[in-house]
């Protein structure tokens, strides 16, 4: 199994720190925010990662991570030229993937307990996908799912109406036909591949399977969400 960081995008809702650095490289707690993803990573045994950037900062993104030796793992990394989506991002790791089940996750994804159980349950399915679910607030700012007693049967993308109150968060697990489906999905109003219209897919085949986070989860995208994600760790001692 592989692992994807995706750390592209353009860092808009974080400008103008931004300005000076990829979002991703910004501290939360004591470290750069995509420390928390590697770490995640390999504390669940995987060691194999790609890391996916914009074109900005991508020597930045080289010089703080380095070959992996520091972490215990092997880096690879692909340029998103555009910010085309979450799912045009992973579609840049296929030939890295090279047939195997992907772990993917997004870099300002903040996680305050172990994804291990997350991959050691997707290692025990058969096939298909399985989405990470966190019950969150406020759900418009995400993509919710709708469920009935055993699976996802729709997702929206940041709904007026939401279905439920649990989110889709930014950790995926993909089995190796991903790449197949990413080449059926058509751009979206906004010119991106979707992420969430990729887990639809998988949902039509009846092969999504989820799980709920219990633990400390925030998407540290906003200045609002990147202050608390500090204040968590500074206050825990992390």
């Amino acid at each position: 199994m592989k692992g994807i960081i995706l750390a592209g995008g353009e860092g808009t809702r974080l400008y103008p720190l931004t300005k000076a650095t990829n979002k991703h490289l910004l501290p939360v707690g004591r470290v750069p925010m995509i420390f928390h993803a590697v770490q995640q990573l390999t504390g669940a045994g995987i060691h194999d990662i790609m890391v996916v950037t914009g074109t900005g900062h991508m020597g930045d993104m080289v010089r703080c991570l380095g070959s992996g030796e520091e972490f215990g793992c092997s880096f690879s990394y692909r340029v998103q030229e555009k910010p085309l989506g979450i799912a045009h991002g992973l579609s840049l790791a296929e030939d890295f993937a090279r047939g195997e089940r992907v772990v993917v996750m997004l870099a300002d994804n903040i996680f305050g307990a172990s994804i291990r159980p997350v991959v050691e349950n997707f290692t025990r399915q058969v096939e298909g996908a399985r989405v990470v679910l966190k019950k969150v607030s406020d759900p418009t700012r995400y993509g919710v799912a709708a469920l009935d007693e055993r699976q996802v049967v729709n997702i929206e993308e940041k709904p007026q109406s939401p279905k439920s109150d649990f989110a889709v968060v930014g950790l995926y697990c993909y089995d190796e036909k991903v790449f197949d489906l990413i080449r059926k999905l058509a751009y979206s109003d906004r010119g991106e591949l979707e992420v969430t219209s990729l887990n639809n897919q998988y949902i039509q085949l009846r092969q999504m399977e989820y799980e709920i986070f219990d633990g400390k989860w925030m998407d540290a995208g906003t200045p609002e969400s990147w202050f608390e994600a500090n204040r968590i760790f500074f206050e825990e001692g992390n």
